[in-house]
């Protein structure tokens, strides 16, 4: 004897593969891939992503304008064998310049500006 046909309620409540439709989106077996950070392709995209390093500054003019801005907080000094850092403290980032010439170094100590705090380290 065959198999006896489906009556149409049956089709109706279970669907046609016989069992209940679930409504909730079928489950995949690996966990969800995490986002990606957007790719940064043009030189605008990346100057305005925002970034989590401290900044360094290349010229001495630039970091004495740095030094002077309203935010500069504290100027610490770290001597190194090869090298004299300045780092300014400001409120959203932390500013570095290194000089390789010690007389330079001395030069700049003493033209920041008198308002900031000074800490030799």
């Amino acid at each position: 004897m065959g198999r006896r046909p489906r009556s149409y309620w049956a089709v109706w409540i279970n669907g046609p593969e016989g069992r209940f439709p679930s409504r909730s989106p079928p489950r995949s077996s690996s966990p969800p891939a995490p986002p990606q950070p957007p790719q940064l392709n043009s030189l605008r995209q990346r100057a305005a992503a925002p970034s989590t390093m401290p900044k360094q500054i290349h010229e001495i003019k630039d970091f004495l304008l740095t030094a002077r801005r309203k935010d500069a907080r504290s100027v610490r000094i770290k001597r190194t064998k090869d090298a004299v850092k300045f780092k300014v403290r400001c409120s959203k980032y932390l500013y570095t310049l290194c000089v390789f010439d010690a007389d330079k170094a001395n030069k700049l100590k003493q033209s920041l500006p008198p308002g900031l705090t000074v800490q030799e380290v």
